[in-house]
């Protein structure tokens, strides 16, 4: 089981606020935090992250043993994170349907890549079901979801092309339904204060107690469908 505290632009563009949200993470028991690459980065954006805060990010994430990852949104964004070496990328759906030859380059790589399909509306695969290196996740690319549009959600995991569920909806109750129904990935975006109105993923994200209450339950869950029950 795979937790991913998606914090995103949820700092902001305060980047002084990236060690205590990272912090927050570890200790909400996340096994990654990830990041956005790409989106809202130009000059005085909301989200222009350079070369220098992928090096601070990675050293603080270091410091705490949690892993750090990107979504790469564009491919300035993959050209620039490249140096870095990670070991996991997440692609997201928008680059999935913008950019389809970065999402194959990316996940030519041979390392593990997460994919959301929240945009994608072929009736195909974009990187096909033969790559074992790629993770494919159930999503809803509304902001936020209401539990009204998710009738849609697998009803067992394992006899979908799906690995996990990334979560746009308000609450911990569909990310632990999709846990029951088999989802081995659980990305859900975190937040420091869910009041927060300067974007609008503050309002659908977990506050660390809540991801630390979502940790708990879903992997007690995980470990009794591992024991048949």
């Amino acid at each position: 089981m795979i937790f991913i505290a998606e914090i995103g632009m949820n700092h902001n563009g305060n980047f002084g606020l990236l060690h205590e949200m990272i912090r927050r993470a570890k200790e909400a028991g996340a096994d990654i935090a990830k990041f956005q690459l790409g989106w809202r980065w130009g000059e005085g954006e909301i989200n222009q992250i350079t070369p220098e805060i992928i090096e601070q990010i990675q050293r603080i994430a270091d410091f705490y043993e949690i892993e750090p990852m990107f979504s790469i949104i564009v491919p300035d964004a993959w050209e620039m994170i490249k140096p870095f070496k990670f070991s996991r990328y997440k692609i997201a759906s928008r680059t999935v349907k913008d950019y389809p030859g970065l999402a194959r380059e990316i996940a030519g790589t041979g390392k593990q890549t997460f994919v959301s399909l929240g945009m994608w509306e072929e009736k195909y695969l974009p990187l096909g079901s033969e790559m074992p290196n790629v993770d494919y996740l159930f999503c809803k690319s509304i902001y936020p979801t209401a539990p009204w549009e998710m009738t849609d959600l697998p009803k067992d995991f394992a006899k979908s092309y799906y690995s996990g569920y990334s979560d746009h909806t308000v609450g911990i109750e569909t990310a632990l339904i999709s846990i029951a129904r088999g989802a081995k990935i659980i990305e859900k975006h975190f937040t420091l204060d869910k009041s927060d109105t300067s974007i609008r993923d503050h309002a659908l994200s977990a506050t660390p107690d809540e991801f630390a209450q979502l940790v708990l339950l879903g992997r007690g869950i995980g470990k009794r469908i591992d024991l048949g029950v």
